[in-house]
């Protein structure tokens, strides 16, 4: 298969049956990682998971999507990937996302570039001449483009090269489409089971912080955000959260070469919300084939696998 290009196996159509098939069948390679704890200035910490290579080779960094981890099959898949190139790789798991609560009163979320910022930073510093390429899934290729597009040129200094998956780039659009339909009763049912279950054990650990029992009965990304995740990160309602969060406005101003996959049949953004060619700077690689779903892109015969993903990506990291 051509890697610049995607198409779905026939035996697996449609966008559902492409994000759902390889989330709950092609779990990925086994991959031992070696966990490194990061405190941070704010007392909190992130657990960093090192899939090690080559001392002098590129290091791929990756940031999650919504209730992932470095156990995520296309977190492995990924490292691995990058581990077989001669490169080192690294899953920085997201507050609370490594199997440990973190240690204050906020979480982690789709707009929080500082943290990419600070994690980066803290790489570079740390390996001053290695080459460092950043790729974000969903959520975490949200929040990658944000802090691309608001450093401009300076993200240069940091990054040779980035991409992000299935980023909910509009995510108004993003929001509303998942909290209607069967998207509604599957993922978002999916998603919440976990986001509530931490949230109201944060709301123990920090009485007043959270209304425990609007939590409890949350059954929309609306409802959650606007109780949850805006209460813990200064956002007025989950609306006012989704605005200043979506990176779609910013990929004007990204200046590192960037590629930004999305299919267009991914139920978690319509095509219609998708950026086009004139709504991004130059150094921003547009790639929407028809099919994939949401960080699926399965190939093959049956049963299937999930290779072209992380080979895409390592491709195109790797050309810049």
């Amino acid at each position: 298969m051509d890697p610049d290009s995607y198409i779905a196996p026939t035996w697996l159509p449609g966008g559902h049956l492409q994000t759902l098939y390889p989330t709950l069948f092609l779990r990925g390679p086994r991959l031992d990682y070696r966990r490194e704890r990061w405190e941070l200035d704010d007392g909190d910490f992130l657990d960093a998971d090192w899939a090690d290579g080559p001392d002098d080779g590129p290091l791929l960094v990756l940031f999650h999507g919504l209730e992932g981890s470095s156990a995520s099959p296309y977190a492995r898949s990924l490292m691995r990937a990058a581990t077989r190139h001669g490169w080192r790789g690294v899953v920085v798991n997201f507050r609370g996302c490594s199997g440990e609560p973190n240690r204050l009163p906020r979480a982690y979320f789709a707009g929080d570039s500082a943290e990419i910022g600070g994690v980066l930073a803290r790489l570079r510093s740390r390996f001053p001449r290695a080459r460092l390429h950043a790729a974000g899934i969903s959520l975490g290729g949200n929040a990658l483009l944000k802090w691309l597009g608001e450093s401009g040129s300076a993200a240069g200094q940091f990054v040779a090269s980035a991409a992000a998956i299935s980023a909910p780039l509009d995510m108004n659009a993003a929001g509303a489409a998942l909290d209607r339909g069967f998207n509604r009763r599957v993922y978002t049912a999916h998603f919440l089971a976990s986001l509530k279950r931490k949230s109201l054990a944060k709301a123990a650990r920090f009485p007043g912080l959270l209304d425990a029992d609007a939590v409890r009965a949350a059954a929309t990304f609306r409802e959650f955000d606007t109780l949850v995740t805006a209460r813990l990160h200064g956002f007025r309602d989950a609306e006012d959260y989704w605005t200043r969060a979506s990176s779609k406005p910013l990929l004007r101003q990204v200046r590192v070469p960037t590629l930004v996959l999305n299919a267009q049949n991914d139920p978690f953004l319509p095509a219609q919300a998708l950026p086009r060619p004139y709504e991004v700077s130059d150094s921003v690689f547009l790639q929407q084939p028809q099919t994939g779903g949401h960080v699926g892109f399965p190939g093959g015969a049956f049963p299937g696998h999930i290779g072209w993903l992380p080979q895409r990506v390592l491709d195109f990291l790797a050309r810049q």
